[in-house]
């Protein structure tokens, strides 16, 4: 097997694992539906991962990144995801919840239109561009990590693990270390290095389960509760 096919294998089991963890938050908003409210749920990731996949998606285009067609498909899907849920979670939230939806979603549509504009107007080579749009799309999946240190620093201080699932964590795992594989098939940075930094995150998440498993009160209940880990890398 060639070097092109097996990445092109590894790439499309990226895209498999990757659209899980997508649609991983759907048991949030089917909450939301049947409560026709948004409770105490915050639309902070889903506004953030729509950020984060347009830029991975302007990276993975012929004209930034060659040959980067399964980071484009990934992350085209996870934009269409992200809207959808956006979507529900906007028609369930108050006035003053769509308003901060709004302004947002319009700050990253002019980030996004500065970016394209930038790039292509400013540099002429792949290399180039790869560098500034592969470097900003770093910047935010670093950012991203808030959300399970957040998660993980709850575990340390109630020695439960209830709110950060194991399946999850895992999948996270598994999923960094296949677009790893994928970013050195030949070498891309861009990609490696936040999926670098994803299976480290998920490797703690890992461990803080083993040590904290047998001291969490499985009975507890708090239904106000969101488990907001979405940040590992999607390209």
């Amino acid at each position: 097997m060639d070097i092109d096919t097996l990445r092109t294998l590894v790439g499309i089991l990226g895209n498999i694992i990757s659209l899980i963890l997508f649609l991983s938050p759907w048991p949030t908003f089917s909450k939301i539906m049947k409560a026709k409210s948004v409770q105490a749920f915050k639309p902070d990731p889903y506004v953030a991962t729509i950020l984060n996949c347009a830029v991975w998606m302007f990276y993975g285009l012929p004209i930034v990144h060659p040959d980067s067609l399964l980071v484009v498909t990934i992350n085209g899907a996870g934009l269409v995801i992200e809207i959808v849920f956006i979507t529900i979670f906007f028609t369930y939230s108050t006035w003053g919840g769509r308003k901060k939806i709004l302004i947002i979603l319009f700050i990253e549509a002019i980030f996004v239109a500065l970016l394209v504009v930038v790039t292509l107007m400013c540099f002429d080579t792949y290399k180039d561009r790869s560098m500034v749009v592969g470097m900003v799309a770093i910047f935010f999946n670093i950012l991203m990590y808030a959300a399970p240190l957040t998660v993980m620093r709850m575990v340390i201080k109630t020695r439960s693990v209830k709110y950060m699932p194991f399946s999850l964590s895992l999948a996270s795992f598994v999923n960094s270390i296949v677009w790893c594989v994928y970013a050195l098939m030949p070498l891309d940075p861009y990609i490696l290095v936040p999926n670098g930094l994803g299976s480290l995150s998920a490797i703690v998440q890992l461990i803080l389960y083993a040590n904290y498993y047998w001291t969490t009160r499985w009975d507890d209940d708090d239904e106000n509760f969101e488990v907001q880990m979405s940040s590992t890398s999607k390209a």
